[in-house]
C-alpha cells in the first residue's frame, strides 16, 4: 500500500454520496427502496471490510448482528423510544454481543473462526423464531412510528436519504481509519501477526476492535433496515445473507475504500436485473464470484486502482542524523538472562542459559543446528514463556511477558525468515513501528510528514536504496532484511535481537550488514545476534555465548571461543565414533554416479550455490560438510528436484537431469531422506516403508523388506505402530529404510544425526557403514563433521556456497579449512571492521 494523497479519495466519496442523493430525486417507488437497500448494505459491508479486508478475519455470521440490530431497533421503537435513540442503542447492543463472541472466537483462525460465526448466525436465527414473546416468532414485528426531525415527518425517501448520508460518513471513517494507528495495526495483523506483536500491537485487542466495529455497523444497518421495511421476520435474516455480504466485499474489492459501495450496488441491483430468473440467482452469484476470483482477485475497485496513476504526497528529505539521534537510547540498559530454560514435550530445548548483553556491545549466540539459539531469542522477546529462569532489562523482570509487552518496553527483534507486512511499502513498514503498538486516536493520520521523513532517514541509515513505496512483498531479499532492521530500530529499542540477519546475503552485503550492526551497537544499544556466518560473528562480536543441545558451553571473547575445545567439538563432533572401516572386498567403482558442473542455485536474486563442481563415484560414501548456511541442504534440494538451479549442469548416470521434477528424479534412481525425517505420523511403520516403492518400475520381492528389517531390527517390533509414536532415532531409521526400498542408485541423507541421542547416533552410523560396505552410493550431509568423516570415503567442505576443500576423509580431518569453515577465519575484529567499512 502506498502512502498517497487521500484528499481525492475523500472527494470521490463525497461526490458519490451527492450523486446518490441527487439520483434519489429522479426516481421513486420501488427504485427508491432499492437505493435504500444499497445504502444499508454499504453500511454493513464497510464494517465487514474492516474485519475481513483490513484485519483478514473471515466472519460468516454478520447476518446475526444484522438481525440483532433490527430486532433491538424494532423492540425499542415499540416500547416508545425515539427513533434517534433506537438505532444507536441497537448499534451498541450488536457491538457488545460482537465483543462477547470475539473473546473466544478471535483466538481461533481460518475455518474454525468461520464455523464459530456460522453457529452464531444459526443461534440468532432460531432465537428469533422461538422467542415469540419478544420477537413475534415467525410472525415477526411490524408497525414502527415514523421518525421526525424539526417537525418534519420522515417518509421512505427521507429514510433512504439518511441511510445514504450515513453510508458516506462510514466510508469516510473507513478511509481515515486505514491511515490511523488502528488501521495500521489491523493491516499488520492481517499480513504478519507475529511481526505485529513484535512491534507492540496487542493481537487480541486489535481483533476485538475489528470485530466490534463490524458487529456495530451491522447492527446500525439492521436498525435502518427495520425502519425502511416496517416489518421484520426471521426469514429476513437467513444464513445465505451472510455469504452475500462477504461476497459483496470481495466483489467490490476487500480492503479498498470504495469496495463496499461497489459490491453492495452489484449484489443488490443484480437480482433486480435477474428478477425473471430468480431461481438461478445464487447460480449467477456463484459464477460471478468464481469469475472475479480468477480474473480480478482484487475485486472491481482493486483491479481498476491497479491501473490508475498514484499521486504521492511528498515527505521532507530524509535526515540520517535525525534518525541516529532518534534511535540513540537516552539511558542505555543491559539485558540479563539468568538460568533460562524451556521444555517441549519432555525435551529440554534450552537449559540453564545465562549471559549479559551490555549496552554498546554485540553479544552473539552460536551453536550447531538444534542448539536452542532461536528458542532463546523467542523466550527473551516473549514469543515463548520460559519454564524457568529470569530475564531482566530496564530494571524489570520480563520473563513470561507477551511479545507486545516486551516490545513496548524496548526489546525489538528481527526474524530468521523476514516477516514484513507484504501489502505495505517499505516506508509504511517502518512507520508502523513508531507508535510502539499504541493505537492513538481512531482517525488520526499515522503517516504525517515528520514520521515519513524519519522513516526515510532510518531506511537510509540501514543502507536501503530502493523505492520506499514498493510493497514489501515485491522487494528483493537483501532489501527485505534491511527494511526489517529499520522497522525494529523505529521502536527505539535499548535491546535489539537479530535472528540470522545475514542469511541468504551476498558477501558484499554481509560486510555492509556487519558494519551496520557495529554502528548500531556503538550508539549504546545492546545487540544480541544469532548468526551462522562465523566470519561475521567473529569480526563484530564483543562476547559470544556458545550453545549445544540447548545447554550453554562457553561465554567468552571471540578469540577464546574459537579456540575452545568444547565449541569445536560441538560443531565438528566429539570424534569418539568408532565406525568400522571397509571390511569387504568391494571398492568404489571408477564410473561416476553423480557429477555437477558449475552448479548455481538460490532463493531470490542472490545465488546460494556459487558454481559447485562435485563428483560422486559409484559405491562411494561422500560427505558434504560446512557450517549452517553454507549451501549443503540447498545442494540436496537441487539434486532432488525440489529447487530449480539457476545455472550449471547435473549429470546422473550419464544423463542430464537438472531441473527435473522430484518424481522424475526418483525414477532416475535418486532417493532423498530429508532433514527432520518427514515421516507420515498417522501411517504405520510398515506403510511408511512401503511408500518408498511407489515410483519403482518393478515391485519389490518379499525378501527385500526382510533384508531391511534385518538391518534395522528395531523396526521389526514396531511395524504396526504409527510412525508418529516412534522416537527420533527410530523415525530416522525408518526414513532411511523408506529410501532404501526405492532401490536407489544414489541415496541422499540430510542431517541424519540431528536431534538424536549419542547412543542412537552411534547405532545409526554403524548402519551407514554397513550400507557403504554393501556398495550403496551415498551423499551424506551432517553438521557433525567428525561423524560424517568417520564413515566417508571422501568429502567436500563448503563455505558460502563454494567448495573450499576436498579430499579423502583422512585428509580433511587434518585440513585447517574444516575448522575455519565452521568457526571463521579468526581475523582480529579491528581488521574485520576495517574491511567492512571499505
Amino acid at each position: 500500500m502506498r502512502l498517497t494523497d487521500t484528499r481525492l479519495l475523500d472527494l470521490a466519496i463525497l461526490a458519490l454520496t451527492a450523486a446518490a442523493l441527487a439520483g434519489l430525486g429522479l426516481v421513486g417507488g420501488y427504485t427508491q427502496f432499492v437505493f435504500g437497500l444499497v445504502a444499508i448494505w454499504t453500511i454493513l459491508c464497510t464494517g465487514l471490510n474492516v474485519l475481513f479486508g483490513l484485519t483478514g478475519l473471515v466472519s460468516l455470521g454478520q447476518v446475526g448482528f444484522f438481525a440483532i440490530g433490527a430486532y433491538a431497533h424494532a423492540i425499542l421503537m415499540q416500547a416508545g423510544l425515539s427513533f434517534w435513540l433506537a438505532p444507536p442503542l441497537g448499534t451498541l447492543i450488536a457491538a457488545a454481543v460482537g465483543c462477547l463472541l470475539a473473546v473466544p472466537a478471535v483466538r481461533m483462525a481460518g475455518p474454525f473462526l468461520a464455523m464459530v460465526t456460522i453457529a452464531f448466525a444459526f443461534i440468532v436465527e432460531h432465537l428469533a423464531i422461538e422467542w415469540r414473546g419478544l420477537t413475534g416468532g415467525q410472525n415477526g414485528l411490524m408497525g414502527f412510528d415514523a421518525p421526525s426531525l424539526f417537525g418534519v415527518t420522515f417518509g421512505e425517501r427521507e429514510l433512504v436519504m439518511l441511510a445514504i448520508v450515513l453510508a458516506g460518513l462510514l466510508l469516510l471513517g473507513y478511509r481515515r481509519l486505514t491511515a490511523s494507528g488502528w488501521g495500521m495495526a489491523m493491516a499488520a495483523l492481517r499480513d504478519q501477526e507475529i511481526a505485529a506483536s513484535s512491534l507492540g500491537f496487542n493481537p487480541f485487542l486489535t481483533k476485538l476492535s475489528a470485530f466490534a466495529i463490524a458487529a456495530g455497523t451491522a447492527g446500525l444497518a439492521g436498525g435502518l433496515f427495520a425502519s425502511l421495511m416496517q416489518f421484520i421476520a426471521p426469514s429476513n435474516f437467513m444464513l445465505s445473507q451472510s455469504i452475500l455480504f462477504l461476497f459483496a466485499v470481495i466483489l467490490g474489492g476487500a480492503g479498498t475504500v470504495l469496495g463496499p459501495v461497489v459490491g453492495a450496488a452489484i449484489v443488490v441491483f443484480l437480482p433486480e436485473a435477474l428478477s425473471d430468473m430468480a431461481e438461478y440467482r445464487l447460480l449467477v452469484f456463484g459464477a460471478l464470484l468464481v469469475a472475479v476470483l480468477l480474473i480480478a482477485p482484487r475485486g472491481v475497485v482493486g483491479t481498476i486502482a491497479a491501473f490508475l496513476p498514484r499521486r504521492e504526497t511528498r515527505a521532507r528529505a530524509s535526515d540520517q542524523e535525525t534518525a541516529l539521534r532518534f534511535i540513540t537510547p537516552e539511558a542505555p540498559r543491559p539485558l540479563t538472562v539468568s538460568d533460562l530454560g524451556i521444555t517441549f514435550g519432555g525435551v529440554k530445548a534450552v537449559a540453564g542459559a545465562s549471559f549479559t548483553a551490555a549496552p554498546g556491545e554485540v553479544t552473539s549466540v552460536i551453536g550447531p543446528n538444534g542448539a536452542g539459539k532461536t528458542t532463546l531469542l523467542n523466550m527473551i522477546s516473549g514469543f515463548y514463556t520460559p519454564g524457568s529462569g529470569r530475564i531482566e532489562t530496564a530494571g524489570t523482570e520480563i520473563a513470561g511477558w507477551p511479545m507486545h509487552a516486551t516490545a513496548r518496553l524496548g526489546v525489538a527483534r528481527t526474524f530468521q525468515a523476514t516477516r514484513l507486512f507484504g501489502s505495505l511499502g517499505a516506508e509504511a513498514n517502518v512507520i508502523s513501528a513508531f507508535p510502539k503498538g499504541r493505537f492513538g486516536a481512531p482517525f488520526a493520520t499515522l503517516a504525517n510528514e515528520d514520521r515519513r521523513a524519519l522513516a526515510l532517514g532510518l531506511l537510509e541509515l540501514v543502507g536501503f536504496t530502493g523505492d520506499p513505496a514498493t510493497p514489501a512483498a515485491d522487494l528483493p531479499h537483501v532489501d527485505r532484511r534491511l527494511v526489517e532492521i529499520a522497522r525494529a530500530l523505529a521502536l527505539r529499542p535499548h535491546v535489539l535481537l537479530l535472528d540470522e540477519p545475514a542469511a541468504g546475503l551476498m558477501h558484499a552485503d554481509k560486510l555492509a550488514l556487519a558494519a551496520l550492526l557495529r554502528r548500531i551497537a556503538d550508539l549504546g544499544i545492546a545487540v544480541v545476534l544469532v548468526e551462522h556466518d562465523m566470519d561475521m560473528v567473529m569480526g563484530i562480536s564483543d562476547r559470544i555465548l556458545a550453545m549445544d543441545a540447548g545447554v550453554p558451553i562457553a561465554f567468552d571473547t571471540p578469540e577464546r571461543i574459537r579456540a575452545n575445545p568444547q565449541v569445536i567439538a560441538a560443531y565438528l563432533g566429539e570424534g569418539t565414533l568408532q565406525a568400522p572401516p571397509r571390511t569387504l572386498a568391494f571398492e568404489p567403482g571408477a564410473m561416476d554416479t553423480l557429477i555437477t558442473r558449475d552448479l548455481r542455485a538460490g532463493y531470490g536474486a542472490a545465488d546460494v550455490l556459487q558454481g559447485l563442481n562435485i563428483r560422486v563415484r559409484r559405491g562411494e560414501l561422500v560427505a558434504l560438510l560446512g557450517a549452517n548456511g553454507a549451501g549443503k541442504s540447498t545442494f540436496l534440494k537441487v539434486l532432488s528436484g525440489l529447487l530449480a538451479p539457476s545455472g550449471g549442469q547435473v549429470l546422473m548416470n550419464d544423463e542430464y537431469v537438472q531441473g527435473l521434477a522430484p518424481h522424475r528424479m526418483v525414477e532416475h534412481g535418486l532417493a532423498l531422506v530429508p532433514e527432520g525425517r518427514q515421516v507420515f505420523p498417522e501411517l504405520t511403520v510398515a506403510q511408511n516403508i512401503e511408500l518408498g516403492v511407489y515410483r519403482r518400475k518393478t515391485r519389490p520381492a518379499p525378501e527385500e523388506l526382510e533384508a531391511i528389517l534385518r538391518r534395522f531390527p528395531r523396526l521389526r517390533e514396531r511395524l504396526d505402530t504409527p510412525a508418529g509414536l516412534l522416537s527420533g532415532g527410530e523415525q530416522q531409521m525408518m526414513a532411511i529404510a523408506r529410501g532404501l526400498m526405492a532401490s536407489p542408485k544414489l541415496l541422499l541423507l540430510d542431517e541424519p544425526s540431528l536431534g538424536l541421542a549419542p547412543a542412537m547416533t552411534e547405532e545409526l552410523y554403524r548402519i551407514l557403514a554397513e550400507l557403504r560396505d554393501d556398495g550403496i552410493t551415498i551423499l551424506l550431509v551432517d553438521q557433525m563433521a567428525t561423524l560424517a568423516l568417520a564413515v566417508a570415503d571422501r568429502g567436500y567442505v563448503l563455505e558460502q556456497g563454494r567448495v573450499v576443500a576436498e579430499g579423502s576423509a583422512e585428509e580433511l580431518r587434518r585440513d585447517t579449512a574444516l575448522i575455519e569453515a565452521y568457526l571463521g577465519q579468526g581475523e582480529a575484529r579491528e581488521d574485520r571492521q576495517a574491511e567492512a567499512a571499505q
